[in-house]
């Protein structure tokens, strides 16, 4: 059996973090399926930039609708034709799963980032383009989205709540998911909702790669994935979760993200291996799965207890490192980034649809 089985057996689900049409079209993906266990898929506008710009094969759709649609209206038809094909070669696990498994994700724009009502629209328009029942829109955890999340919730609309960092981010996210399925209870609609909390984890190792400890160098990621995983297992034993799933309520699955490895001197497996968990989601960068198929050691589960997270998180609060406020830093600082890579993939596209106005 190889690795990723393995880590499939442990209970948690492989997703790659990457989306290209060149991976649907040459087979990639499918054998992904069939040979890793990869069993979801996520996006992002930064995959989505190096898609298009690396490739021709949108070229021929750019073109088809430069003449009557906007530069935004050209990526979101590009996605939900990628990010559609994906689906259907998901749909197999997600109904064999009944709705757990087999899932794909797509971003609203970043620019809503501070507006939940838009941001709740946008996600609502594209989950009915989509008419996939095994898509996620992905809306930011910052505090300005987590009223769009509950709303979303509220709607009927799988969110991945994306951009958390810390256990705090977390646990708001968890609570804005709980509250919209509340409200579905009281309402006397059907409260299983899916959604899944998604935890970024090595931009903490690059963010204190100068400031680190010898000894605690490519540590704080992990320490914070096994301290949010403590409190993922507390919301799933509270009693008010219980509550909700005796109504018929979904869990909202941890998701460990941005699990590939910066340091050139660390093991390329390292989060995979440290963050392996039951009923949790590893979603990694194509480079990261071949590694962990090649190499990957599956060797026990993450303490449901929090490990050593405590630990590793007072050493670096006595190194001076304020991990909370450096979380909140890492969120707004990732909300930024998906605006720049945003922005990035419009002007992308705007240069494509010059290029073929222009005359030959």
């Amino acid at each position: 059996m190889n690795p990723t089985s393995q880590l499939h057996n442990v209970g948690q689900s492989l997703w790659l973090d990457n989306i290209t049409r060149e991976l649907l079209n040459d087979g990639t993906l499918q054998r992904y399926i069939d040979e890793l266990a990869v069993t979801g898929l996520t996006s992002n506008p930064t995959i989505f930039d190096h898609a298009i710009s690396a490739s021709a094969v949108y070229d021929d759709q750019i073109m088809r609708l430069a003449a009557d649609t906007a530069e935004e209206g050209i990526f979101f038809a590009l996605a939900l034709e990628d990010l559609g094909r994906a689906a259907k070669l998901f749909r197999p696990i997600f109904e064999r799963t009944d709705g757990v498994d087999g899932w794909v994700s797509l971003e609203v724009s970043p620019l809503l980032a501070r507006d939940p009502d838009t941001t709740l629209r946008a996600a609502r328009d594209l989950h009915a383009r989509a008419a996939q029942p095994n898509l996620f829109i992905k809306i930011p955890g910052t505090p300005e989205g987590l009223p769009a999340i509950e709303e979303a919730i509220f709607a009927g609309v799988p969110v991945n709540v994306t951009l958390l960092f810390s256990v705090d981010q977390y646990l708001a996210a968890s609570d804005a998911y709980l509250r919209g399925v509340e409200r579905r209870v009281a309402a006397g609609l059907n409260p299983a909702i899916a959604s899944v909390a998604s935890l970024f984890i090595s931009r903490w190792d690059v963010a204190v790669k100068d400031v680190a400890p010898a000894e605690l160098v490519n540590t704080l990621g992990v320490a914070v994935g096994q301290q949010t995983y403590q409190a993922y297992r507390a919301v799933l034993a509270s009693d008010r979760f219980q509550r909700l799933a005796n109504a018929g309520a979904r869990a909202q699955r941890l998701l460990f993200a941005s699990t590939g490895v910066k340091d050139p001197a660390a093991r390329d497996t390292l989060y995979v291996e440290a963050l392996a968990a039951p009923f949790t989601i590893n979603t990694m960068p194509e480079a990261s799965l071949k590694a962990f198929g090649a190499h990957g050691v599956v060797d026990g589960v993450l303490p449901s207890d929090g490990g050593a997270s405590d630990k590793v998180l007072q050493a670096f609060a006595k190194a001076g490192v304020d991990v909370a406020a450096l979380g909140r830093r890492l969120q707004d600082e990732g909300a930024a980034s998906f605006v720049a890579s945003w922005t990035e993939l419009i002007d992308r596209i705007r240069l494509k649809t010059r290029a073929a106005a222009a005359p030959r």
